[in-house]
């Protein structure tokens, strides 16, 4: 699934979804998402293990997707399908999304998206969403989710497990 060449820009780039097996590119994207995202702490401090990403990769509502330019991962997506009850149909959130320094402005964040589209159009998805944090630094991000869709003002909260 998902193992499109993309020519973007100069040079070409590879959108593949991450299937069970391939936990040594998971933590390259993780490896990413730390330095793209400046936290290190989160994705870092205390990586899972090997059985813990593998199960992950197994899990049909995970959809990880990474870019790759050449054999280094420079981009990636990871999203959830979230199963509804008020109708058979599905969503899917996405829950990281980013594009290494060197590789911004050039299509990739749109271009996972789009491939994530066609994944949930295989799966039956009615809707694809996001959240976009409202600091300065998110604006890029933020432009981008706008062009693609539709921006609903809603509250997140966080509710403490401990």
């Amino acid at each position: 699934m998902a193992n499109s060449g993309l020519p973007i820009s100069n040079g070409a780039y590879k959108i593949m979804r991450l299937l069970p097996g391939q936990v040594a590119q998971f933590r390259q994207m993780n490896a990413m998402f730390a330095e793209a995202f400046g936290d290190a702490d989160s994705y870092s401090s205390h990586p899972p293990g090997d059985a813990y990403l593998q199960r992950q990769l197994q899990k049909t509502h995970v959809i990880a997707l990474a870019a790759y330019h050449g054999e280094t991962v420079v981009a990636g997506l990871v999203a959830y399908v979230l199963e509804k009850f008020e109708q058979e149909r599905s969503e899917i959130y996405i829950y990281d999304l980013a594009v290494s320094e060197a590789h911004r402005r050039k299509g990739l964040a749109r271009a996972l998206i789009a491939e994530l589209k066609k994944i949930a159009k295989e799966l039956g998805a009615w809707v694809i969403y996001v959240q976009a944090d409202k600091d300065e630094a998110n604006l890029p991000a933020r432009e981008l989710y706008a062009s693609l869709g539709e921006r609903e003002d809603v509250f997140h909260y966080d509710i403490a497990v401990n």
